[in-house]
């Protein structure tokens, strides 16, 4: 009889077939050419990834992390999903190329699994993710490979993912499609007297149902509303509570789809019935910001100085110290637990000029204490494809301000 020791550490399970992928064999292949492009320029001899952003992005697997590690390896003429034995065969059935599971047998099964995979490939360079790895895994990855230099490749990567693919760009389309869909569902939902998690549980069944109908092959997972309502609107990433809605108050909706850990988003300050005179001065002042801002993103202008024009409106009014982040950010692999494409944030300290491929969205906001007058949090949202012809597409179709969002029932 076997004991657990003398299990095997490794194994290759092809359970069943590989299912429809997200995006098309070309536009994989286009990515990992650029891949290994950039890293034959940077003389390293194998990539192992270990980012949820970026296994998914050059593999189409989005792993499920449960205290467990996960990788992509990628040399010149290899590819491997690195996964965990508890996954079975959904890791390799949502590859892009091959897959081999470590087991839980023996402790450091998953780097043995990486070395196994890079078997006979000569490394003197090893690409990492320095914005990802723990002091913890560089250190056995070092171990693991005494003799290879350790080279960050975020940044190269980040790079490459800020420029959209029409794929992509068509995927977050039906993403912001989605998003709006999510919008008119939390409207409808709201009442006075209703808990901020019924209409956030109403909001995000629209949308995977949505998602499920345009794309029967994913995974439905992530999606989200945000709803919140009160001085819970003070933070742009506040959970819905059992709160429940009062007449007059502040609301805030955040409508968030994610298709195969594409996120897309759709933000909008409303009011139920009626809107207090301080707030609806405040609303409109970031509503002005707002669509000044859409007016700014556009081929050749710098990140940092679309957010110092911005800024200039809230110092007119007295509330650049309510201010609470950038004035937006890029679009594609993300979301609330992985992911950033931190070189394109609309933001004093970032230098980017945006160009044509970039998905950035428009999303000013203050908060303001409670206690004072209008108290809460404003803000709008619009995602913005720019395109090849310099053309700027506003995909975000849901409205914005007083006008429309003073939800009356």
């Amino acid at each position: 009889m076997q004991n657990v020791t003398e299990l095997e550490r490794t194994k290759i399970i092809e359970n069943g077939e590989k299912v429809t992928s997200t995006f098309s064999r070309q536009e994989m292949e286009n990515r990992n050419s650029i891949l290994r492009r950039n890293i034959a320029e940077l003389d390293i001899d194998a990539v192992l990834f270990t980012s949820y952003h970026n296994i998914n992005y050059y593999s189409d697997f989005l792993y499920t992390s449960f205290g467990r590690s996960y990788a992509l390896v990628v040399t010149g003429d290899k590819h491997y999903t690195v996964s965990a034995n508890i996954d079975g065969g959904q890791p390799w059935r949502r590859s892009y190329e091959d897959n081999i599971v470590y087991t839980d047998w023996k402790r450091d099964n998953y780097l043995y699994a990486v070395k196994k995979v890079l078997n006979g490939t000569s490394v003197k360079r090893l690409g990492v993710e320095d914005d990802h790895l723990t002091l913890e895994m560089r250190q056995k990855v070092k171990e693991a490979f005494p003799d290879a230099e350790l080279v960050d490749v975020s940044k190269v990567t980040m790079k490459q993912r800020m420029i959209k693919s029409q794929e992509e760009i068509e995927l977050i389309k039906n993403g912001a499609r989605i998003a709006d869909i999510g919008g008119a569902a939390v409207v409808e939902a709201i009442a006075e007297g209703v808990p901020e998690y019924e209409v956030s549980l109403h909001g995000t069944q629209a949308m995977t149902r949505e998602i499920a109908r345009t794309y029967p092959h994913a995974e439905l997972r992530d999606s989200w509303i945000w709803f919140q309502s009160g001085i819970n609107t003070d933070g742009a990433h506040n959970w819905a509570t059992s709160k429940k809605i009062k007449r007059g108050e502040i609301l805030s909706l955040n409508s968030f789809p994610m298709i195969a850990g594409y996120y897309t988003a759709l933000e909008r300050t409303l009011f139920l019935e009626e809107v207090p005179d301080r707030h609806l001065e405040l609303w409109e002042i970031n509503v002005k910001v707002h669509e000044r801002g859409l007016e700014l993103i556009k081929p050749g202008v710098k990140c940092m100085d679309i957010a110092a024009e911005l800024n200039e409106i809230y110092i007119e009014h007295n509330l650049l110290p309510n201010r609470t982040f950038g004035y937006g950010h890029s679009f594609g692999v993300l979301s609330h637990y992985y992911g950033r494409e931190a070189g394109l944030e609309l933001r004093e300290d970032i230098e980017t000029v945006l160009e044509p491929g970039m998905v950035v969205s428009m999303e000013p906001m203050i908060m303001v204490p409670e206690g004072q007058p209008g108290a809460g949090g404003y803000r709008e949202h619009d995602i913005l494809v720019i395109g090849e012809d310099g053309v700027v597409e506003n995909i975000t179709k849901f409205p914005y301000g007083p006008e429309h969002n003073i939800i009356k029932k």
